[in-house]
């Protein structure tokens, strides 16, 4: 059995697209999307309606997923100020456009973690971030301790693979006999290499093996539709998430964290700063 493990899609249709031929050319017999797949991006109703007309797909939720029906429902679990905040302009945006589909609630329904179990061969567990949370990270560099921890599943019994994703960086590593797999993102990585990435997961009768995709395609057509969707017009966090797409890299966490240490407002003169400070992340 072949199984094909996207996630990440965070609103990129075009990106999405090239990631499921690929998986259809690689004779993937599952698809299983393990979370964000809204939100960042322009297309984030095409990418839902997409997904949902198939068959074959199983999700998982992603913090993004949780966080457009979160933010709509002015739920007090986000802090208060941020629904008065111009930057959270793009959540609301993509939020309104899943609410006027009628597709917000839909990932509601969706677990934050799977298992996968085959004759013969360990357990799998997949999630978004951990079975713990939805946006701890899954990787290499994840504490041995930690690792240690969530490779024993509740009953004692350790997996033989462990899968995450989140961090929009593939990962293959092993951690005292477990497997621990990234799958990297479709819609906007964070490597330097724009190429749509996720994982194909092979059940075979010597074990689980894993192998990590990289999917060229156009970005012309999403970039393009970051303006014309009217996403771009919302304010200053769109156009960090267009940025992002352009440079495959990671723009948006470091500075939220440099503006949190700097007690900075979210503005397009602090953006410009913190660019000025970093320029080797500076789109071209």
């Amino acid at each position: 059995m072949r199984i094909a493990v996207l996630a990440d899609i965070h609103g990129n249709a075009d990106a999405l697209s090239a990631a499921l031929h690929d998986a259809a050319t690689q004779g993937a017999e599952q698809l299983i999307v393990n979370g964000d797949v809204v939100n960042r991006g322009p297309d984030s109703v095409q990418v839902m309606h997409t997904l949902l007309e198939r068959s074959d797909v199983t999700f998982t939720l992603g913090n993004h997923d949780d966080l457009l029906r979160l933010w709509h429902a002015r739920s007090s679990t986000l802090p208060a100020t941020w629904y008065d905040d111009p930057f959270w302009g793009a959540t609301d945006w993509s939020a309104t456009q899943l609410h006027q589909a009628d597709l917000l609630d839909i990932p509601g329904q969706w677990p934050m973690t799977l298992e996968l179990t085959q004759p013969g061969l360990p357990r799998v567990q997949l999630a978004h971030g951990t079975r713990d949370h939805y946006r701890e990270s899954l990787s290499d560099r994840t504490d041995p301790a930690r690792l240690e921890q969530l490779r024993h599943a509740p009953d004692g019994n350790p997996y033989g693979v462990l899968i995450g994703s989140h961090i929009h960086r593939p990962v293959q590593h092993e951690h005292a006999g477990t497997l621990i797999l990234n799958t990297g993102a479709v819609g906007s990585p964070a490597t330097g290499d724009p190429r749509a990435q996720y994982l194909l997961l092979d059940a075979r009768p010597d074990g689980w093996h894993a192998t990590l995709r990289s999917v060229a395609y156009d970005r012309a057509g999403v970039l393009r539709r970051f303006n014309t969707s009217g996403l771009l017009r919302t304010g200053l966090s769109a156009h960090i998430f267009r940025d992002e797409l352009i440079t495959a890299r990671s723009l948006y966490t470091p500075y939220w964290t440099w503006t949190e240490e700097h007690a900075y407002p979210r503005t397009h003169a602090t953006w410009t700063e913190f660019l000025n400070l970093n320029p080797d992340l500076q789109p071209v």
